[in-house]
């Protein structure tokens, strides 16, 4: 017995060992991680605690997928309003390149990510990796809260579309992008994953159950902006 378990201890060794080396990567990955749509929402429609509430759940769940590190920021806009200037998404989230979870590049820079990106279904993974329900999935969570023009800029003052700078569960509406860019219609704006039509709802747009009425959830994009 003695001699057989000196012949397989060695190989139980080597085992082990592959088992780490084949772990590290996904970790390595996870770290590696600068671009994710959230896994869920904050839970209270359009109400995210404005920006930094925002970017404090990025930030939450970045460091729960062992993406920490890095300082997130939502992908969101806002509008000018009562003497504040208006926030540009495309401003706040750095200069890329841009990194899923599983390493795939979405966009190099800020130029090619309001153009020809490599955003789809299977690419705008959430923070742990997961493709997120588009349409045809029940249920259907593909509109993302963005507030934002086709280029990442804001609205002009007016015509609510972001909740009240995402301050507000009762009032107004969100713009939306769909983050598996398909929608009812053959058009830009159904491919659009940043404006694709404006949150709608019994209650106007900005409740929890308004944003689940047309496809949503909540979730909103995430950026490394370091």
């Amino acid at each position: 017995m003695k001699s057989f378990a000196r012949i397989i201890s060695p190989a139980c060794f080597a085992l082990a060992a592959i088992s780490a080396l084949a772990s590290a990567p996904a970790q390595a990955q996870s770290a590696d991680t600068s671009f994710f749509l959230t896994s869920n929402g904050i839970g209270n429609g359009g109400n995210l605690g404005g920006l930094a509430g925002a970017d404090n759940h990025c930030q939450t769940l970045a460091q729960a997928a062992g993406a920490g590190g890095k300082t997130w920021r939502a992908y969101l806009s806002t509008q000018a309003a009562d003497g504040t200037p208006a926030v540009n998404a495309r401003d706040r989230i750095g200069k890329g390149p841009w990194k899923n979870a599983k390493g795939a590049v979405v966009a190099k820079d800020v130029a090619e990510l309001h153009g020809a990106n490599g955003l789809t279904k299977q690419t705008a993974l959430s923070e742990k990796g997961e493709v997120i329900n588009g349409r045809g999935d029940a249920p259907n969570r593909h509109d993302v809260l963005t507030g934002s023009q086709a280029d990442g800029s804001a609205f002009a003052a007016g015509e609510d579309r972001t909740c009240k700078n995402w301050t507000s569960s009762t009032q107004g509406a969100a713009m939306v992008g769909h983050s598996d860019r398909v929608g009812m219609r053959d058009d830009d704006a159904s491919k659009s994953w940043n404006t694709s039509h404006p949150s709608r709802g019994p209650d106007g747009g900005c409740s929890q159950a308004d944003l689940k009425s047309t496809g949503g959830d909540g979730l909103f994009y995430c950026f490394a902006a370091n």
